[in-house]
């Protein structure tokens, strides 16, 4: 375990209103090994203080958030409500936010969520629920935000306030610009925070453009504030925020002026701080070799310079001057590491047969491996390692690429529309009927509509057909291809069920089936609570129940991206390169998927296609190997291998 990373008993171990020792971080901060062990433990600390609270007579007033990064903490607040006795008889809550507008049934609301996760489970009074209403007029607006205030006011201020962070900095939904004494008021969302909800809502489009918010006078009134983040798509605003200057550009600076908040994250969220990325600059270091590499690597970036071009100067102005000392010349270290990233690098991603594989990624034996590809979505494998995928086929591998769901949120009611009626054409009146339904129900479906069974199956086929239009292309037979349809997944909205013993039932059933030497899967971290991450946890759960047997002692397992990110060339430990008609061919494979060509509806604050975004990533990594001085390629895919 990192020497930062905290236990899975205490999110308190240093003073509270103090931080790490360090010239740059202006918070109190816990990082933990993973959210869900960080979550329990800040639904500990609630309940601790309702029972406080109770003792004493005394009513918990509780400033609660929305969003993924709660959700675990709401799920023990349930269980310990459930199990244990805990009593919600005494709370009141006060919600951050709300958008606008917004029905309270609607199921992208903060009212449906909060009841959804938490008080449809427990015991508190319905009168003691307050969430921003978001079907108020604009004309009793201004006054209703300040009643919302007063009726916090009223109960005393807010004992304690749990909080996420937007990748805009925004807590609640004060978005850059606001002032630090603002109050409860409506507010104008920012373009990035709107596209980061456009999952939730099938599309931008459909976010609506404003909210209520409490301000950050409201928040830093409270007197707890614990604030959650997960993942590593809020590492970079995470940095700003504990480490730069109170600024109005990232509101939940602000935060330094409170000297009871504590920021809870897990290591993703915390990988950009100076302590994780660069320990060097902030004390004395245990140069590990995987140490040894990412400083080397850093300072090759740093400097501009090949690995080979760094001098002893280098190092010494850049804090390694402990490393130097230890291995004795900036010659030795290039050299050490050049050769170290330069044998990540192989044409052969299931070993080349007949050759020293000592210094390879990959075994040379079994000269032909059996391999599975999974892929959470029907396009993950083709987008995330294309390349590779190609190379495992021409080779003669016996590779089988294994889909855990169907993919049918993806599909647009459009899409899915024109399917439909194409299929009713072909038909005519021999079996039109359920196209016919289909046809009646896309054309009337309202907005907040969750989608039929038979509409679920059209959209989960028109994704099943692309994949194998291009895994056919990429030389693969249907007899490899393996459709799980996970339960989990099949809910006909954006938020899915937890994965079940079903689910990983299904995919233990397949590794048993395949016995594979080689499987690939989606290492995609960014959302604790995101689909890459809920199907790469299933498949570590069936690796977990399938280790005893005799053929898991001969199967390595390679993890890859998605289509946002790339692994840092620190942590790269396979690197497939591409040449460009290899490249070209991959392109291909990726525009069979053309139910999510032209118009990606989960695509974050990138508006670019999945092909334009994979291509220009592993170009990229391409170039980050060339400014080390290693050989130059047009692409290469990367992976880092999982040890269980």
């Amino acid at each position: 375990m990192h020497r930062y990373l905290v236990q899975a008993n205490d999110i308190s171990h240093k003073e509270v209103g103090k931080f790490e020792e360090t010239r740059y971080e202006k918070f109190h901060n816990e990082v933990f090994e993973n959210s869900q062990q960080a979550s329990v433990l800040v639904a500990g600390e609630i309940a601790q203080l309702i029972k406080d609270k109770k003792e004493r007579g005394e009513n918990c007033v509780l400033g609660l958030a929305t969003g993924s990064s709660p959700i675990k903490v709401y799920e023990e607040l349930v269980r310990m409500h459930k199990e244990e006795g805990l009593s919600f008889a005494n709370v009141i809550t006060f919600n951050l936010d709300e958008y606008y507008p917004m029905n309270k049934d609607n199921h992208q609301s903060y009212h449906y969520f909060m009841h959804q996760h938490l008080f449809d489970h427990i015991d508190i009074k319905p009168e003691n629920v307050h969430i921003p209403d978001g079907k108020v007029s604009l004309a009793e607006i201004h006054q209703y935000c300040i009643d919302y205030e007063m009726k916090i006011k009223e109960y005393g201020g807010l004992d304690f306030q749990l909080l996420g962070i937007g990748r805009t900095g925004h807590v609640g939904f004060n978005e850059p610009g606001s002032h630090y004494n603002s109050g409860t008021r409506i507010i104008t969302l920012d373009h990035l925070t709107r596209s980061d909800a456009a999952s939730d809502f099938n599309g931008i489009e459909n976010v609506p453009k404003r909210a209520i918010t409490m301000g950050i006078g409201t928040i830093l009134k409270a007197k707890r504030i614990v604030l959650l983040a997960w993942g590593h798509k809020k590492a970079e605003i995470i940095k700003k925020t504990i480490e730069e200057e109170i600024t109005s550009n990232v509101p939940a600076t602000y935060l330094q002026q409170h000297r009871n908040t504590t920021f809870i994250l897990d290591y993703e969220a915390a990988s950009e701080l100076t302590r994780f990325k660069t320990p060097w600059l902030v004390g004395q270091c245990v140069w590990t070799d995987e140490l040894k590499r990412k400083a080397i690597v850093w300072l090759s970036q740093k400097t501009n310079k090949p690995i080979l071009k760094l001098t002893d100067r280098d190092y010494n102005d850049n804090g390694m001057s402990g490393l130097l000392a230890q291995e004795g010349s900036a010659y030795e270290l290039n050299i050490q590491m050049f050769n170290v990233l330069q044998h990540t690098i192989t044409g052969w991603p299931g070993g080349k047969p007949n050759a020293d594989d000592t210094k390879r990624p990959e075994r040379a034996e079994p000269a032909k491996k059996r391999v599975i590809i999974f892929s959470p979505h029907p396009d993950d494998d083709v987008i995330s390692m294309g390349g590779t995928f190609c190379r495992l086929v021409d080779q003669g591998h016996d590779v089988h690429v294994v889909y855990q769901t169907s993919g049918n949120i993806a599909v647009t009611d459009a899409e899915a529309l024109k399917f439909a009626e194409v299929a009713k054409d072909i038909t005519g009146s021999e079996v039109p009927s359920v196209f016919e339904e289909a046809i009646k129900y896309l054309n009337n479906k309202r907005e907040d509509q969750v989608d039929t069974v038979d509409v679920r199956k059209l959209k989960g086929l028109i994704r099943r057909r692309e994949s194998y239009g291009a895994t056919r292309y990429v030389g693969l037979e249907d007899t490899n291809i393996h459709f799980l349809d996970l339960p989990f997944y099949e809910t006909g909205e954006v938020k899915k069920n937890p994965i079940g013993q079903e689910d990983i039932q299904m995919i233990v059933d397949i590794i048993e089936k395949i016995k594979p030497h080689q499987i690939y899967a989606a290492g995609d971290l960014a959302d604790p609570h995101g689909t890459h991450k809920v199907c790469l946890d299933g498949i570590f759960e069936a690796l977990e129940q399938l280790k005893s047997k005799s053929f898991m002692d001969d199967c390595w397992v390679w993890l890859y991206r998605g289509a946002w990110h790339e692994w840092g060339l620190d942590e790269i430990e396979m690197a497939v390169p591409m040449s460009p008609d290899q490249v070209i061919r991959k392109r291909n494979a990726i525009l069979f998927h053309q139910s999510q060509k032209d118009r990606v509806m989960f695509q974050g604050d990138d508006s670019r296609e999945f092909w334009v975004r994979a291509e220009e990533r592993n170009k990229n990594t391409a170039r980050l190997y060339d400014t080390l001085g290693l050989a130059e390629y047009e692409a290469i895919e990367a992976f880092k291998r999982y040890h269980f």
